[in-house]
């Protein structure tokens, strides 16, 4: 009941707001970062955030969440609000980073810092190192998830197949919750979008999942490479992008259309057609966490699969 409650809220909270969008003319405008050619509604994600924690308050005064993560999820809704004022007033890089940088060292107060970092071979247990670490991995999946919400439903179908992948191999009702509070929300973005989800729901969800991939590596080192592997889609374009337009010499901080979802879509290819094709490769990588025993054989063996659909990007049109 817990979960068709959540979903149907989503899905009407996500209507309301599409049309008070419009009512009041927020919407995304057409510009040179742009994936899509007609002004749309943003501030979807305000739905994924109101009924994810008020899912989560529910698991908690049911016992059905851990105390500390259910207080460590929580603190995203600073991030939620503070982007949401962005989405509105567009706040400075200053703040937002002082906001993100803020919510990290918080999460990871709450959650008491990441333990250790198991490499295999051997394992970091400095804390100072560690806990630096986490504190960046908070930060840059915040922003990396912000970077990649460019095209209708990447985003969103992105977040329900990690969320689907924790409950397979954590369990846990806080995935369901929040799986099926993007899908109600993800009924109004598929393409064409009626609405975006805007800053106030990717940075949620990156926030999220670093939260996911910190909390369960204390549990054990070894699955901060799940979640690590799982992930890979999104931070290993988001992270290989960067580098490339560092060794190009470009203004990172300048808008662009370099990621590889977003040449593809420029290649001719439709925005469901690239989000079929993610969806395609985070099952490939499900498979290698799920089957494969040795992770760290199963994280190189994505880094090759990720690597190779990068340089079949690269065919379909060139980073230029």
């Amino acid at each position: 009941m817990l979960y068709i409650v959540v979903f149907i809220s989503s899905f009407l909270l996500t209507y309301l707001i599409k049309n008070y969008a419009i009512k009041k003319s927020l919407v995304a405008r057409v510009n040179e970062r742009s994936s899509h050619t007609v002004a749309t509604p943003h501030g979807g994600g305000v739905a994924i955030a109101i009924t994810w924690f008020s899912g989560l308050i529910y698991l908690h005064v049911s016992s059905q969440i851990d105390t500390i993560l259910f207080y460590v999820l929580m603190v995203g809704i600073v991030i939620s609000v503070v982007s949401y004022l962005d989405d509105l007033f567009e706040l400075s890089p200053k703040l937002r980073l002082l906001t993100q940088s803020g919510v990290a060292l918080g999460g990871l107060y709450l959650i008491g810092g990441l333990h250790i970092i198991n490499l295999g071979v051997f394992s970091i247990e400095n804390q100072l190192l560690t806990n630096l670490f986490a504190f960046f991995l908070i930060v840059w999946f915040i922003n990396l998830y912000n970077f990649l919400d460019g095209i209708d439903a990447y985003a969103g179908s992105e977040a329900i197949f990690l969320s689907l992948a924790g409950f397979l191999l954590f369990g846990g009702a806080h995935f369901l919750v929040l799986a099926v509070a993007v899908l109600g929300f993800l009924v109004w973005n598929w393409q064409r979008a009626k609405i975006f989800m805007g800053d106030v729901g990717s940075t949620l969800l990156g926030y999220n999942i670093a939260i996911f991939t910190l909390y369960y590596a204390n549990e054990a080192s070894v699955n901060l490479w799940i979640w690590i592997t799982l992930f890979g889609v999104f931070w290993f374009d988001a992270t290989l992008t960067l580098l490339r337009r560092f060794k190009n010499k470009e203004k990172l901080s300048q808008a662009h259309r370099k990621h590889a979802y977003q040449r593809l879509t420029q290649s001719g290819w439709s925005h469901q057609k690239v989000v079929l094709f993610s969806i395609l490769l985070n099952f490939v990588v499900l498979a290698l966490v799920y089957f494969v025993s040795n992770l760290f054989i199963a994280f190189a063996i994505s880094l090759v699969l990720l690597y190779t659909s990068m340089k079949f990007v690269d065919t379909k049109k060139g980073f230029e």
